[in-house]
């Protein structure tokens, strides 16, 4: 239903396309406005987002299937640096009054820390520069509406976008609804305590991707915690666990070219279709503080189980141990951990935490 490449139509199946230029995606209705080049040519290509304001992207009445979501903003203005922080993507199928996609703006595109990465993943593509796009399918039977909420403190005079979806898809009866959550634990985790990536969730479903983005707040390295799937009735132990952080997001040996620490190992970042180590550095590129751009290590990673799709039937719970190692062994840690979970549900919307406002989302 999803890869259609090469299938012909359905009947009533219609391909629609929403953007500036056809803020309805309605047929024959692109390229109305003009520009110093006449009727037609280029008129509309972006909209304003003003401080504090909410952009509809889209409202669309369905069934229907979002294919294909492209997005970029400006990264910083004058009033601060955190706009992929700031803004915060919103989805909501079918007249629910509750998102079932709340995430700030980059971490969604797997762009955490307020930072531009390249990510070339199946799921998500950051091309250059900031072109952000998703190709998650996201159905919906009787409408979606799809937000960009700016709680940055200055106005954004561009935003370019364009919504991509099929109109009139038959769904079948399991086809599920996506949503995706962020979550965060800024240092505030006691040793031993656990990042929760996911919890709430009741019903029947799928997980499909984790996006983490964490900064080392301890010495040595970081990676050893293990993400574990509660799945149904577990309960103390979980029925999937991985084996670390980095074997989780298809890497080993903590991402360096060789096991050792003298001379300094080189750490290669990499992006694969449904893995990868995007990200890395030492370098606030923000430049918020006046004094230094020194920074904490920042990693992003993100993991995506498009051919290894975790189901469930009545309930998941998903979280990330904070264990790092040294040549003294194991040892929990406390870091800035900030997750982006996605996933499936045979429910539009459920009873999930509300997003943190946008001072405690920012970089630290």
């Amino acid at each position: 239903m999803f890869n259609s490449w090469s299938t012909l139509p359905r009947p009533g199946v219609r391909s629609r396309s929403i953007n500036a230029e056809n803020p309805t995606g309605a047929p024959g209705a692109g390229a109305r406005t003009a520009s110093k080049l006449g009727v037609g040519r280029k008129g509309t290509a972006f909209l304003p987002l003003p401080a504090g304001e909410t952009l509809t992207l889209a409202d669309i009445e369905g069934p229907g299937v979002i294919r294909h979501i492209w997005i970029t903003v400006a990264d910083r203005t004058e009033a601060g640096p955190f706009v992929l922080r700031d803004l915060v993507l919103r989805a909501y199928w079918d007249g629910s009054e509750t998102p079932s996609v709340e995430v700030p703006l980059g971490d969604f595109f797997c762009n955490g820390f307020a930072t531009r990465a390249l990510v070339t993943s199946v799921p998500i593509v950051v091309a250059p520069t900031g072109g952000m796009n998703s190709y998650i399918p996201m159905p919906f039977r009787t409408g979606a509406r799809i937000t960009l909420e700016s709680q940055h403190p200055g106005d954004l005079e561009h935003i370019f976008f364009q919504i991509d979806y099929t109109s009139g898809d038959p769904l079948p009866e399991e086809t599920g609804y996506f949503h995706a959550q962020w979550r965060r634990s800024n240092g505030t985790t006691a040793p031993g305590e656990d990042h929760v990536i996911l919890d709430g969730v009741e019903g029947k479903g799928v997980y499909f991707g984790t996006y983490v983005a964490l900064s080392s707040l301890t010495r040595f390295w970081w990676g050893e915690g293990e993400v574990k799937f509660f799945v149904d009735g577990d309960t103390d132990f979980p029925t999937l666990c991985s084996t670390g952080l980095e074997d989780y997001a298809g890497g080993a040996w903590a991402f360096q070219d060789e096991l050792r620490a003298d001379p300094e190992p080189e750490v290669k970042t990499f992006s694969a279709p449904y893995f990868g180590y995007p990200f890395r550095s030492t370098q606030d590129t923000t430049k918020a503080s006046p004094f230094s751009t020194a920074a904490a290590p920042m990693h992003g990673l993100y993991r995506f189980h498009g051919p290894d799709p975790i189901y469930f039937d009545e309930r998941l719970r998903v979280t990330l141990q904070q264990i790092g190692a040294w040549d003294h062994g194991l040892f929990e840690r406390s870091d800035d951990i900030s997750t982006t979970a996605y996933w499936y549900q045979d429910t539009p919307s459920g009873a999930l935490p509300a997003l943190p406002d946008a001072s405690a989302r920012w970089p630290r």
